[in-house]
């Protein structure tokens, strides 16, 4: 996409962090912008902070894990501008699951992540992508992975990695399958980075519905400064990226056609390459915690 003035954009998960960082920066590039998000107060403040900085921009509460809700939103939006030239599905949560081993991680917390992270991104395909390729108008559909499991998993987060992982091939698969259609939409997946981004997908569980109740009491969420206090023990820097950031590189990605958005992170590249050399050389994975 070269052009964004004019043309419509949905993001979900918009009340905050980067979902709120992408649906400004897409406003400030003139676009009409449909925020979505399950947590309604945060999005009503959200709609109207952005409204008065000048910008364009309407709130739809969705809770992405339901297909009708989502489809409701697509009705709504193609509704409203006629048109979607821009679909973010980046609604997503995190349970407090650090150290948590597989054979004891419960079922309820891969339900809730899982109808999220995953099911989430396939109802925004399914509930909008027939009507954008109908148009066959330039657009792109941006799917919001992670390092952790899209790129290669940390082992101390095993629900999230495997979310992540999956949002990363499903992304890939539909970039290949908007080619053998000839369509102009294109797709995208996002890796918000190089470093832990300011969000609040730690507290996620505020937003947790009754039918994803945790089996046992949650231990409580990890914040910002407990993740560098434990990655300073284990010798490790820790660096915080900001949302906006995150959004400025998106916006700059997207003008490129980019289907990988990621940052630079010499870091990053290093596990990415060690990943695939193993895989090629039939050689066992490393371990790393962090």
């Amino acid at each position: 996409m070269r052009e964004f003035g004019g043309k419509t954009a949905v993001v979900t998960g918009a009340a905050s962090g980067v979902g709120r960082a992408l649906g400004r920066r897409f406003g400030q590039a003139g676009m009409r912008v449909v925020l979505a998000d399950v947590e309604s107060a945060a999005l009503e403040r959200t709609t109207a902070e952005l409204r008065s900085e000048g910008l364009d921009v309407t709130g739809v509460v969705t809770d992405v894990t339901r297909y009708d809700s989502v489809t409701a939103l697509a009705r709504h939006t193609f509704d409203t501008y006629g048109a979607v030239h821009l679909l973010c599905n980046n609604a997503g949560v995190g349970t407090n699951e650090l150290h948590t081993m597989l054979w004891q991680s419960a079922a309820s917390d891969w339900r809730w992540v899982l109808a999220v992270n995953v099911w989430g991104v396939l109802h925004g395909i399914k509930a909008f992508v027939p009507t954008m390729l109908e148009h066959g108008e330039e657009g792109h559909v941006v799917n919001t992975s992670s390092g952790n499991g899209g790129l290669f998993p940390l082992p101390m987060t095993p629900i999230y990695a495997t979310s992540k992982a999956a949002v990363t091939t499903i992304s890939e698969v539909l970039h290949y399958q908007l080619q053998m259609v000839g369509a102009k939409l294109k797709a995208s997946v996002l890796f918000p980075g190089p470093h832990t981004v300011n969000t609040n997908i730690f507290q996620s569980a505020r937003n947790r519905p009754a039918e994803f109740a945790p089996e046992s009491t949650p231990a409580p969420a990890p914040t910002l400064e407990d993740l560098r206090a434990m990655m300073e023990s284990a010798g490790r820097a820790f660096q915080v990226t900001q949302p906006g950031e995150v959004a400025e590189y998106t916006l700059a990605a997207l003008r490129r056609d980019q289907f990988w958005i990621v940052p630079p992170s010499a870091e990053s590249d290093a596990r990415v390459r060690e990943r695939m050399e193993s895989i090629l050389a039939r050689r066992d994975p490393v371990l790393h915690l962090w």
